[in-house]
């Protein structure tokens, strides 16, 4: 009995009521109304914003002298100086590049948290439609057990019953009850925690099918095209990019400044105008700038290889446990599917073939074997969901 329940023990997913998943529906949802999702877009426009600045050139100065003589026939004298400071020529379009390459990195921290924000809703969902779809066997497990019990206690009224036999359904209709009740409560608490992603909008996932799963390519290719798409190792090598660019600015503004404007002298009685012109000696300021840029573009070249690294490790590790987990429940699928076991055990207490205690231990280890197969499914997609993160 026990092997034959065991090898029809997936039967009971293929009976279930499907409808199309949302799965994808509230994900869609949620990246229009997640208040997080908003916050760091206005967040990260509002630095790009602030990286354009501070690369134009510096406020004008206007100096004014009135000085008085002394003995008073010695004229009073008057000094007007206009004047525009400016780095060497050169610094503007490094600091150009550099605020480019800034904005590109906004854009890929942008995404990389959006989709982090996504990849934990997407999970979510998939909790949701495991326990959704616990629930359909739990409220069939629920109904049969009240049906036993009370033919049970009617037995027992006639004579026809034992009171240990009522004392068995009471007791497995108490384990059921408990678990229908905990399921409906996570299930609760995951729609709020949707709701909660979807900006307060609620979001009631019913579905109990995931979503469809494109081909998956063997491993070399898929882990190609995640190292692609993958936003971190893209930061990472943005910033790699961006420190050479600081480096390049470092170089630059280690260059004299200038500065060129106009100066007026007025003194007893006589004028004087002309250019002013002047220029700063970089003997102080810039020192050593070089040198911490070059320290910080090495860290980053260090990061990016360790990133590379351990990605690479980690996508294997889920790789090999989405193709452990695919070869399992290929293995179920394979499982004849003609027969339902509860009923089969249904048929047998009825005929008397087992005893009620016999008939619980079979239900039992049959619905543990169920359950498990469920958690194996929901694992799968999971494995699946962070494997294929790159697409959201």
């Amino acid at each position: 009995m026990k092997n034959r329940l065991f090898l029809i023990v997936a039967m009971v997913i293929f009976s279930l009521g499907y409808s199309q998943s949302t799965i994808e529906n509230a994900l869609t949802e949620i990246a229009k109304n997640n208040k997080t999702i908003q916050a760091n877009t206005q967040y990260w426009n509002a630095q790009k914003v602030q990286y354009k600045t501070g690369n134009s050139l510096y406020n004008p100065t206007v100096e004014y002298d009135y000085l008085k003589g002394s003995p008073a026939n010695a004229g009073n004298q008057t000094d007007i100086v206009v004047t525009q400071s400016f780095d060497f020529p050169t610094v503007y379009g490094k600091k150009n590049q550099l605020s480019d390459q800034l904005g590109i990195q906004a854009d890929l921290q942008l995404k990389m948290v959006n989709q982090e924000l996504l990849l934990e809703a997407k999970k979510i969902c998939i909790e949701l439609v495991y326990r959704n779809k616990l629930q359909v066997p739990l409220t069939k497990r629920k109904e049969a057990t009240e049906k036993w019990l009370a033919n049970f206690r009617k037995k027992l009224s006639t004579g026809d019953g034992t009171i240990l036999d009522v004392n068995k359904a009471e007791i497995q209709l108490l384990e059921i009850k408990k678990q229908f009740q905990d399921n409906i409560s996570i299930i609760a608490k995951l729609n709020e925690q949707l709701t909660s992603l979807n900006g307060g909008t609620a979001i009631n996932l019913t579905d109990v099918v995931y979503f469809d799963i494109p081909a998956i390519p063997n491993f070399e290719t898929l882990e190609k095209e995640i190292e692609e798409q993958d936003y971190i190792r893209k930061t990472l090598e943005q910033e790699k990019l961006i420190a050479q660019k600081q480096i390049d600015v470092s170089k630059a503004l280690a260059l004299p400044k200038m500065e060129l404007g106009y100066h007026y002298q007025g003194i007893l009685g006589q004028t004087y105008n002309g250019i002013h012109t002047g220029i700063s000696l970089p003997l102080w300021e810039s020192r050593n700038t070089v040198k911490l840029q070059k320290a910080k573009m090495t860290f980053a070249e260090s990061t990016l290889t360790d990133h590379t690294n351990e990605h690479y490790y980690e996508i294997k590790q889920l790789y090999g446990r989405y193709e452990s987990l695919k070869g399992i429940l290929n293995d179920y699928e394979k499982i004849n599917q003609s027969v339902e076991p509860i009923k089969l055990l249904d048929k047998a207490l009825s005929a008397g073939q087992i005893s009620v205690l016999e008939y619980f231990v079979e239900l039992n280890y049959y619905n543990t074997t169920f359950n498990s197969y469920l958690e194996i499914e929901k694992e799968y997609y999971e494995v699946v969901a962070t494997l294929l993160k790159y697409q959201l």
